[in-house]
């Protein structure tokens, strides 16, 4: 009898998007804000070179204001939503991409937008992958239970650096040099080291 192959969770560029969620103004006092803003600004500049498809939400713009300029997706048009879940105003450009295989994401919060955005992707069969220092919430005990729970689920957890190395895949891409230049500076504490203790029965 053949053996099952497990879903090893490969990334490629030609069949990935990269989700940006509600990284705005009013959200500047939520923990490791502005670190988890810096390391998805770099997923969003490797994107940008590998050419892959990126969206960007905001919640309740109106009310919580315009995405902090830090991020660097000045060129991108915000979707504004009320629903938790990005999938309802993004789900045009997903239907766009006949291809698409997996989505990384990042953003705010990870509770809340993020959980519920990812087990809507996992629930039309994609892969997804949830940027573990690109996404934070207010209380760090809902971020670890958030990202268990998406484990739980079937959610791929990544750092930007290995998510980053796995798009280029090899050393001869023609955007290796720039992209070596984004995983050079090092990333900023985002609190991970105290969430994933090896004690931590929620990730055994």
């Amino acid at each position: 009898m053949a053996s099952v192959r497990p879903c090893l969770g490969r990334v490629l560029p030609e069949s990935s998007i990269l989700f940006l969620c509600d990284m705005q103004e009013k959200f500047r006092h939520i923990t490791h804000f502005a670190e988890i803003v810096s390391v998805a600004a770099r997923m969003l500049k490797v994107a940008q070179l590998l050419e892959m498809p990126v969206v960007l939400t905001e919640q309740y713009p109106q009310g919580l204001g315009p995405t902090v300029p830090e991020l660097g997706a000045k060129g991108l048009q915000p979707l504004p939503k009320t629903c938790f879940s990005m999938v309802p105003v993004v789900q045009q450009e997903l239907d766009a991409q006949p291809h698409l295989r997996s989505v990384l994401l990042c953003g705010i919060e990870t509770h809340a937008c993020i959980q519920t955005t990812a087990l809507d992707l996992l629930d039309q069969g994609l892969q997804v992958h949830v940027v573990v220092d690109a996404c934070t919430s207010r209380s760090q005990v809902e971020r670890l239970v958030a990202l268990a729970r998406m484990r739980q689920s079937g959610a791929f957890l990544s750092t930007s650096e290995g998510l980053i190395i796995q798009l280029l895949g090899d050393a001869s891409h023609p955007q290796f040099k720039k992209i070596l230049k984004i995983i050079k500076k090092p990333v900023p504490d985002t609190g991970l080291l105290s969430l994933f203790q090896v004690q931590n029965p929620l990730f055994h």
